[in-house]
C-alpha cells in the first residue's frame, strides 16, 4: 500500500467533537448523533464526510491505547453562518499528506494504521506533522461493508534528519 502525497489547502469542517481513546472508543456513537443533525439540517458543502482525529503533540511518543485524543465526525463547510448553533468548527490547516486508500471494512483499520505509522512513515522520508489525521468517507460510508472505501490521511513533514543510506562509505 504506497500513499500519494497530496498538499492540502486550508479547509474548514463543521461537526461534532467527543474525547476518546482506542480503548474506550465511542466512535459509533459520535457518528449516529452526528447523522441525525444532518438529516435533520443539511448544510454541508458537499457529500464526503470526515472523520478526524487531533491528537496531543506527545500522542506518538511514548503510544498507550488508553491515551486520550479528540475525534471528530464533521463535514466542509463553506459558510459557516450556515452552521447549526450546536455544532463547532474545525479548521483543518493547509500543508502535505500521506493519503492511503483503503478498501474494506472498519474493522481492517488498527491493521493498516500499525502498517502506516510503523512501516511505511519510517522508511519514508517524512515524519508525522502536528496537525489533524482524518479519513475522507462516502455519505453511503457503512464500517461493516468489507467493500467500503475511505481515504486516510496523515500529516507529514520533510524528516529532519534524512535517512542513512547503505551507500559505500570512500
Amino acid at each position: 500500500m504506497q500513499p500519494r502525497l497530496e498538499t492540502l489547502s486550508e479547509t474548514l469542517l463543521a461537526g461534532q467533537r467527543q474525547c476518546l481513546s482506542l480503548l474506550a472508543d465511542t466512535t459509533a456513537t459520535l457518528w449516529r448523533d452526528f447523522g441525525q443533525r444532518l438529516r435533520a439540517r443539511p448544510f454541508a458543502s458537499g457529500s464526503a464526510r470526515y472523520s478526524v482525529q487531533v491528537y496531543d503533540a506527545t500522542y506518538f511518543r511514548s503510544f498507550r491505547p488508553e491515551a486520550t485524543f479528540e475525534k471528530w465526525a464533521a463535514v466542509a463547510v463553506a459558510h459557516p453562518q450556515e452552521v447549526p448553533v450546536d455544532l463547532e468548527l474545525l479548521v483543518l490547516p493547509a500543508g502535505r499528506y500521506a493519503v492511503f486508500d483503503y478498501k474494506g471494512p472498519a474493522s481492517g483499520g488498527p491493521t493498516v494504521f500499525r502498517y502506516i505509522l510503523l512501516d511505511w512513515l519510517p522508511a519514508s522520508a517524512y515524519e508525522l506533522d502536528d496537525r489533524p489525521h482524518f479519513e475522507v468517507l462516502s455519505a453511503h460510508y457503512r464500517p461493516d461493508d468489507p467493500a467500503a472505501e475511505e481515504e486516510i490521511w496523515i500529516p507529514v513533514k520533510p524528516r529532519a534528519t534524512p535517512l542513512i543510506s547503505n551507500l559505500p562509505l570512500g
